[in-house]
């Protein structure tokens, strides 16, 4: 608005009062200040005025006071303007997030594959594709139907690569529509949703790729299964995102939580153990495994793609080394069994893989391998008093006032204690259920139509051995294990 000062010489100075809100704007950072200024000579009311300072678009107002003992002026800064957060629309940060871990998951398949048939001269760029195509499908447990029958025994290690980027896309896409730290489990259940959907879609566009060549996929089992695994790992990623596994978590009992989580620990040791042993029996069978790959005579690149073919499945060797320790064994081929006190074969492909394949049963050696999973779920058992003891020892008295007054950690209880060992065997059981059903599949119509472990029976045997032992160690932990004072 507009406003006077005399200056000492008594000319016209229509700055002055937009210094002083200068002056004001430095001095402060607050929407209003008032700011003091010495004592001057009043304005004639008869002064002319001039417009001075911002405009009213850039300020609200410059106000002027004139008060007894000097002049005030009163400034309004400007307002600040709330920083806007830039989002991303869900359907658009879905299709990208979608389209990027498919397109990650897919080029190592079709490299590989088209290493080997480029320089092998058994096909262009475009028979490696589809080729890499039909593998991508295939790791996604989708069944492609050849002149052999159908094949669908999914390499389990690209369906974690699959799983990964889909984890990834889900919290990619959190981030994006500005649900991050949110813990809003609505959130995570709606970009899971929608990952799925994009996924599924790009999963129906491979199977119409890949079908009529040679290759038959039902373009709605594809997209099914891309539904399914799409929306499984990129709600693990939003739930991470949004923080909403630990809002979901604390909802949990708390003996059913650390059962899951006991069980979950004991199957991750035994399936180090099942991995151990396979490491070891291809090591040991080196010699044979050579031999079938020499036997190809495909030359360097093709004996390269069989053994990353053979790598790919090494994940499905773990879980049938697992399921062999286990007890139930596992099946390649009808009518075949290969467990501990049983070993009856057929004709078997020519993979390297194959060579850690047993001889036959085993004596007392194969006594010592049936006490590794009960060792797992025993260790599994022992961590447990000492997670819910919060440190490395169960502490010893009653749970007393810490000076800051936080509560110190108690000893665990016996029913806590023995429900969550109990609780870890059926955690173990439903985990080696899924991942024999996901390690298992048919290699053609004709004696490979069976191929791995049976899921029921090694997830009952998984459920009783870690129930049992999980249970055991857990009590031993809590009446011999360390203790500390509190």
């Amino acid at each position: 608005m507009p406003s006077t000062t005399d200056r000492p010489d008594g000319s016209d100075d229509p700055f002055a009062v937009a210094e002083a809100a200068g002056r004001a704007t430095e001095a402060v950072d607050r929407p209003t200040q008032s700011v003091d200024r010495p004592t001057e000579a009043l304005a004639p009311a008869d002064r002319p005025t001039a417009p001075v300072g911002p405009s009213r678009r850039d300020r609200d107002t410059v106000l002027v006071d004139d008060r007894v003992l000097g002049s005030r002026e009163t400034v309004e800064l400007p307002r600040r303007r709330p920083r806007r957060i830039r989002r991303a629309p869900l359907p658009i940060a879905t299709a990208f997030a979608t389209l990027w871990a498919g397109l990650l998951s897919y080029l190592p398949v079709a490299a590989v594959i088209g290493l080997a048939r480029t320089l092998e001269g058994s096909g262009g760029l475009g028979g490696a594709a589809h080729a890499g195509l039909a593998g991508w499908l295939l790791g996604h447990g989708v069944p492609i139907g050849t002149s052999i029958g159908s094949l669908g025994l999914a390499p389990l290690l690209l369906t974690m690569v699959i799983a990964w980027r889909l984890d990834a896309a889900g919290l990619h896409v959190t981030r994006a529509i500005g649900a991050r730290k949110s813990g809003s489990t609505g959130s995570a259940v709606l970009v899971a949703f929608a990952v799925g959907l994009a996924y599924s879609l790009l999963g129906s566009i491979a199977a119409l790729g890949v079908d009529g060549r040679g290759t038959e996929v039902e373009p709605g089992r594809a997209a099914m299964n891309f539904f399914l695994l799409g929306v499984a790992g990129a709600l693990v990623g939003a739930l991470r995102g949004t923080d909403a596994l630990g809002v979901l978590a604390r909802r949990i009992p708390q003996a059913l939580r650390h059962g899951i989580r006991t069980g979950v620990t004991a199957s991750l040791l035994i399936l180090a153990a099942g991995a151990a042993l396979t490491g070891l029996s291809v090591a040991v069978g080196g010699g044979q495994a050579t031999d079938m790959i020499s036997a190809y005579r495909t030359g360097v690149a093709g004996q390269a793609g069989i053994t990353l073919v053979s790598l790919a499945y090494g994940g499905n060797a773990v879980v049938w080394a697992a399921a062999y320790l286990l007890g139930p064994g596992f099946a390649l081929g009808t009518g075949s069994v290969v467990r501990l006190t049983e070993v009856t074969l057929g004709p078997l492909p020519t993979l390297p893989l194959l060579a850690a394949l047993p001889d036959g049963p085993l004596g007392a050696a194969g006594a010592l391998l049936l006490a590794l999973p009960v060792l797992a779920g025993m260790a599994a058992g022992w961590l447990l008093p000492l997670r819910l003891s919060g440190g490395r020892s169960v502490p010893v008295p009653a749970p007393r006032k810490r000076p800051g007054g936080e509560p110190a950690p108690s000893e665990p209880s016996w029913p806590l204690i023995l429900g969550s060992g109990l609780l870890a065997g059926p955690a173990a059981g439903v985990a080696f259920g899924v991942l024999c059903r996901l390690s298992g599949g048919p290699l053609g119509d004709g004696r490979m139509a069976t191929i791995g472990p049976d899921p029921w029976q090694v997830g009952l045997m998984a459920a009783a051995v870690v129930g049992v032992s999980a249970t055991l160690g857990a009590a031993a932990c809590r009446t011999f294990g360390p203790r500390r004072k509190t």
